[in-house]
């Protein structure tokens, strides 16, 4: 598969989400290209509202940024690895958004990406589970991280996701989060499971 169609796959269109925070007079970002620094219409999954937290003001919340090289993730057959014929799937994750609430101690915040996975040749329709990593920077030190093994069902051809993690924590400082504080998102390098065949 090309790069030109591996890129087109990036351009999915947005699902409509409701009252992103953005962050105003960003600061900048050392860790590639950003996501939701603008407002940006998503729909954030409804919670119960948590009496103890209150929504961030919009230059308290950190962006979520992504690097190129994080936001492609192939799964090949066995001993066919970066060979076109023998590429099993293709996930890519796209535009990311994020929503925040705060206590006095922490910062909660709600991260939503969209992200389309393609069958590939020697693909099958099944079941998958992507390795995607949730981070949060503060300059260069990483003071959240955590993995996530996202299920995610192939059919032929291929199909768009949302993927959300709700319970990002981190401290919440005197002033809030610092603006160079930054929310990382894209798949982890560990090997990917293969799609089950239908039974």
């Amino acid at each position: 598969m090309s790069d030109k169609v591996l890129r087109g796959f990036l351009t999915v269109s947005l699902v409509a989400l409701l009252s992103a925070c953005s962050s105003s007079g960003d600061a900048p970002n050392p860790y590639g290209r950003s996501h939701g620094s603008g407002p940006i219409d998503m729909r954030l999954p409804q919670q119960a509202p948590d009496p103890n937290a209150t929504p961030v003001v919009q230059a308290y919340c950190p962006q979520v940024v992504m690097r190129d090289q994080d936001a492609i993730y192939s799964a090949y057959a066995k001993g066919g690895q970066n060979s076109p014929d023998k590429l099993l799937f293709q996930a890519s994750l796209a535009d990311a958004t994020r929503q925040c609430t705060a206590n006095e101690t922490t910062l909660t915040i709600n991260v939503v990406a969209q992200g389309r996975i393609v069958e590939g040749p020697a693909g099958s329709p099944g079941k998958t589970v992507l390795p995607i990593i949730v981070e949060v920077l503060d300059g260069d030190k990483a003071i959240y991280s955590q993995k996530v093994a996202y299920p995610v069902d192939i059919p032929s051809g291929g199909t768009q996701f949302l993927f959300n993690k709700a319970d990002v924590q981190i401290p919440n400082g005197q002033a809030g989060a610092s603006r160079f504080t930054r929310v990382r998102i894209g798949f982890d390098t560990g090997p990917a499971k293969k799609p089950a065949k239908r039974g």
